[in-house]
């Protein structure tokens, strides 16, 4: 499997985009970062060029779908992207006392992991289907198997995405395009530390993005962790959903 040399990574910002992006910096390599946080995203762009990479930077708010979906066709239209990634991302959550997500913050949430990772996915297709040619890179969550109490929109969110990238693999899979799920479970960061409940596993973002490279270079439709969460949360997929929600709320996912 030939290694990618042209890589699309939007949350380049967070703790997993960063990762990659330092993951797959070397020389000959062009990577194209979204971030949302211009300052940062500079700082990742200056560590991936000092490996070697060429790196073009953007900012883009893709919690603006149409504006992420221009965006995407201009991207898709100047460059021959072999990996894209679609890792941008926000969390939400019951609140402290349980009062409930407010209905703004759970469209903000829909629109950016949900509906931007759509247009993204739009705007490549097209090109890659011509060239028989790319991976496409979903970024999900371990809670897109059974959804928290205390994240309903984020899980649902992340069980969306799940079940896109799955149903993209089955129809391009056939033309040559390779299509992968990560879900990750709980890795080092802002947005982890701000979500409520037990974080079992804690993994590093290195580690997370050297598993998700490993992964990815053998092309394995869904690349989970960390052992045994990711078993755990199978099962309660596969459980009785009753029993499901007793067991989590047991587990401390309660508001």
């Amino acid at each position: 499997m030939t290694a990618p040399r042209s890589i699309l990574i939007t949350g380049a910002t967070g703790a997993i985009g960063g990762a990659l992006a330092r993951e797959y910096a070397a020389p000959g390599v062009t990577l194209l970062l979204h971030g949302r946080n211009a300052g940062q995203l500079e700082q990742i762009a200056a560590d991936c060029r000092v490996r070697g990479a060429s790196v073009i930077a953007c900012s883009v708010d893709l919690g603006d779908v149409m504006q992420a979906r221009e965006w995407a066709l201009d991207m898709a239209s100047r460059h021959a992207v072999d990996l894209l990634v679609a890792n941008a991302g926000m969390n939400i959550d019951i609140g402290p006392d349980g009062a409930g997500e407010r209905w703004e913050d759970s469209e903000a949430l829909f629109a950016l992991n949900l509906r931007s990772v759509v247009a993204l996915v739009d705007a490549f297709v097209p090109a890659m289907r011509r060239r028989s040619h790319g991976q496409i890179v979903l970024i999900s969550s371990l809670a897109g198997y059974f959804g928290l109490p205390v994240t309903p929109s984020y899980s649902a969110s992340k069980a969306a995405v799940k079940a896109y990238g799955e149903a993209l693999r089955g129809w391009l899979g056939p033309e040559g395009l390779r299509v992968n799920v990560v879900m990750p479970g709980y890795v080092e960061s802002p947005m982890c530390n701000a979500m409520p409940g037990p974080k079992p596993f804690l993994w590093t973002p290195g580690r997370a993005a050297r598993t998700i490279r490993r992964g990815l270079e053998r092309d394995r439709a869904r690349i989970t962790f960390p052992f045994p969460l990711n078993l755990g949360t199978w099962f309660l997929a596969a459980l009785p959903a009753g029993l499901s929600v007793r067991l989590v709320r047991l587990f401390g996912y309660h508001g």
